[in-house]
């Protein structure tokens, strides 16, 4: 034998040639596998851990059920059927998953401990659409537990979370949504939502727009009758102003997205964490070194460029407001038009809730490899539309990944479908949705409380001051009062 080598003492002994002590030895010995059955053996070990765990591991993406929900007869526990979930037997998945949510939204979860008392939406009937995810869970349970009955959409087809939607229906929720809704899906929870026997809604919550946009073209008798709209996403204020300028908007509506309690955390600092998360996940990028254009340099783009920067990313910025131009030219960041850089960079990330932000144009300039993404609401911010042609080619890769080739083999790699990156391929930050969601709901309480004649048929922002003072747990500073929750509940803890 060679000095150092090792060898195994079965290497050069076959099984005839060992000898044991007794029969006994021979036939303990035997009782272990051989090569093929161990291979055999480990195949069905790791089999029956997987049939064992899928059940939790897998939950999100349900692949394995192709099965419309549409298509299925569910019942919860209490024998209600009104709700379309993907499987609500993931119910208990889902409680986990609102639970360790709610430990880090503590001025949501300080607010309904406060008010559920007083019950300050008794009688609201909320209709909402927003991104069904554990945090916005405790939001509708909040809304709950302060006396309002809800009925609940998703406003992004890809980032309702199953198992989440699933424990809120169990609970009772009226919610239709589910991962990997079509369109045509997507209306239809929106319609059952609204289009119900017996329950008509009294107030709005939006996140784009979507809800809103269906009551007023479909069900007009319902939108004249509605106390008032809370919409979250610039996507969603621009169209209420549209319909302000017109004349059109006959309720008083509140535009969350420009309070301050969300422009300078929600906007900001959730982008500024989950964008590399959604990047990361969805292609495994490193990113120094990398060239980057950011499209928009407002909350949302800050945070964006902030992420990347830091992590030695070479950042560009777009920009059609001169004050925000300033500011990220002072922040160290190169202002520059799309059109200059489209051809160099490595990776474009849009953050401003317009439309046509990319164009066909600019996408076909592009260089091979080039990473395409959105982090603002709306999905029309990139030209995806404008790809769907014979002349391109779409591959899947991998979930929420596409490859757009090109005839001559270019790939431009899109996530999401031009949809928001963050919440469609990632999670967010509970702490920083608490304060969104704590605003949204003392702006449908402001709404919902408000004597007639204190707002008119027209958007306004969330009031420095609750006006009703027969709640006295609410007649606080609204700004303060949200900073004094977030206080008093770490401090608690």
């Amino acid at each position: 034998m060679l000095c150092g080598q090792k060898l195994s003492p079965l290497s050069f002994l076959s099984l005839q040639q060992l000898q044991f002590a007794s029969q006994e030895e021979k036939q303990e010995f035997s009782k272990f596998p051989t090569k093929t059955g161990r291979r055999s053996l480990s195949r069905s070990i790791s089999q029956s851990s997987t049939d064992s765990y899928s059940s939790a591991a897998s939950y999100t993406d349900s692949s394995d059920d192709e099965t419309s929900p549409r298509e299925k007869t569910q019942v919860n526990s209490k024998g209600s059927s009104d709700f379309c979930v993907k499987n609500v037997k993931q119910a208990e998945f889902g409680r986990r998953e609102i639970e360790i949510a709610e430990q880090d939204m503590s001025a949501l979860i300080s607010l309904r401990k406060r008010a559920q008392g007083e019950k300050p939406l008794a009688g609201a009937k909320v209709v909402g659409c927003t991104h069904i995810t554990a945090q916005t869970a405790v939001l509708i349970e909040t809304l709950v537990a302060l006396g309002a009955q809800c009925r609940w959409a998703a406003c992004n087809i890809y980032s309702t979370q199953n198992e989440v939607a699933a424990a809120l229906a169990e609970t009772g929720v009226a919610v239709f949504a589910w991962k990997g809704e079509s369109e045509d899906d997507f209306w239809w929870c929106i319609d059952r939502c609204v289009n119900t026997e017996c329950w008509q809604a009294n107030m709005i919550l939006d996140d784009g727009g979507d809800l809103t946009h269906w009551v007023y073209k479909k069900y007009p008798s319902v939108f004249k009758k509605v106390r008032g709209i809370v919409e979250e996403s610039v996507t969603g204020v621009h169209r209420l102003y549209q319909l302000s300028k017109a004349g059109k908007l006959c309720v008083p509506a509140m535009n969350v997205n420009d309070s301050v309690t969300k422009q300078k955390f929600d906007n900001l600092y959730c982008c500024r964490e989950s964008i590399l998360d959604g990047l990361k996940r969805t292609t495994d990028v490193m990113f120094g070194g990398k060239q980057v254009v950011v499209c928009g340099y407002g909350e949302v783009g800050k945070g964006c460029c902030t992420a990347l920067k830091a992590l030695g990313a070479i950042v560009c910025v777009t920009e059609i407001d001169p004050i925000c131009a300033l500011q990220a030219c002072m922040d160290g960041f190169k202002v520059v038009k799309l059109n200059e850089v489209v051809r160099q960079v490595d990776m474009v990330i849009t953050c401003t809730g317009n439309k046509n932000v990319v164009t066909r144009e600019q996408l076909d300039r592009m260089k091979n490899g080039c990473i395409v993404c959105n982090m603002g609401h709306s999905n029309t911010e990139i030209d995806v539309a404008s790809l769907r042609t014979p002349e391109l080619t779409w591959e899947r890769v991998r979930s929420q990944v596409d490859h757009v080739i090109w005839p001559d083999g270019k790939r431009v790699i899109l996530l999401a479908e031009g949809r928001l990156l963050n919440l469609s391929c990632s999670t967010v930050p509970s702490f920083v949705l608490s304060i969104t969601a704590t605003t949204q709901a003392l702006a449908l309480i402001e709404l919902y409380n408000a004597p007639d004649g204190r707002y008119r048929q027209d958007v306004y922002l969330l009031p420095k001051k609750m006006g009703n003072t027969e709640r006295p747990a609410l007649a606080k500073q609204t700004k303060r009062f949200i900073f004094y929750l977030l206080y008093i509940s770490k401090r608690n803890t």
